[in-house]
């Protein structure tokens, strides 16, 4: 049939203008769930989780098999995708220990060392499960490329590689509420393909100021049976920060910024 002889029966027949739309309709919503851009969908995870700018208090929590637990407060502030910088609060033996991640560097400033020394991702300066990678975390698109990205009804998994040599994982997969634009699990391997970890991003809160996120993570390791990890975010809210705070030489003054 002709476009013409179509479109004068769109205009005969309210029915028949209806199925059009629809069926205009359900090209559209396909075309666009085809297009959908993983790394845009990443970028938007990773504001939804953090603002450009902001600060923040956390408590890790490290649980042994027998139930032994070590507890640590930090003072963190964060700028950018990729600059990090942290103060340790409590235990009182690691008081005024501080760490600064910027890109793929990593720094631990230890008071009565003085001196700034390199640590690498898959450390850690707490011990348990979380790495200093999972301690220290810059947005996730500045150190990952979605590859592929899978539909589900419950949301999004996006498969992603890292960008950089240096990185703690080579891929993760993420899984995403498609409505919160949110993680509610990642999925972490080594180079050989091994599950090293997953994360479990628990307790949606509301901390004011249109900042709306997982309130804990949790991790557990196929490789550490019995040893459980969580982060615990508490007062995370936005804050101007200048770039002379993400320096080697402004890692003793961290702690004054609270």
């Amino acid at each position: 049939m002709r476009w013409d002889m179509f479109k004068g029966y769109i205009l005969k027949g309210g029915k028949m203008k209806k199925i059009f739309l629809v069926v205009v309709l359900g090209f559209f919503s396909a075309a666009a769930a085809f297009a959908l851009d993983g790394n845009e969908i990443l970028k938007q995870v990773d504001r939804n989780l953090n603002p450009e700018s902001f600060e923040m208090y956390r408590k890790l929590i490290n649980i042994e098999p027998d139930g032994t637990k070590k507890e640590f407060v930090m003072f963190s502030v964060k700028k950018g995708k990729d600059k990090i910088a942290s103060v340790f609060i409590s235990p009182a033996s690691e008081k005024g220990r501080s760490t600064l991640r910027i890109g793929e560097n990593m720094w631990l400033y230890i008071p009565n060392v003085g001196k700034p020394i390199r640590i690498t991702s898959l450390q850690s300066v707490t011990g348990g499960i979380f790495n200093n990678s999972d301690i220290m975390r810059v947005d996730y698109s500045a150190e990952y490329n979605c590859e592929k990205i899978e539909t589900t009804d419950s949301g999004y998994t996006l498969y992603l590689k890292a960008r950089m040599k240096n990185v703690a994982y080579e891929t993760v997969t993420m899984f995403i509420d498609s409505e919160k634009l949110l993680p509610k699990k990642i999925e972490c391997y080594a180079a050989s393909g091994m599950l090293i970890k997953n994360l479990y991003f628990k307790k949606i809160k509301d901390f004011g100021n249109g900042i709306v996120r997982p309130a804990i993570i949790e991790t557990s390791s196929p490789l550490n049976k019995g040893y459980k990890s969580y982060i615990v975010f508490a007062k995370v809210k936005k804050r101007q920060l200048v770039d002379e705070i993400f320096s080697l030489n402004y890692m003793h003054k961290i702690e004054g910024l609270q």
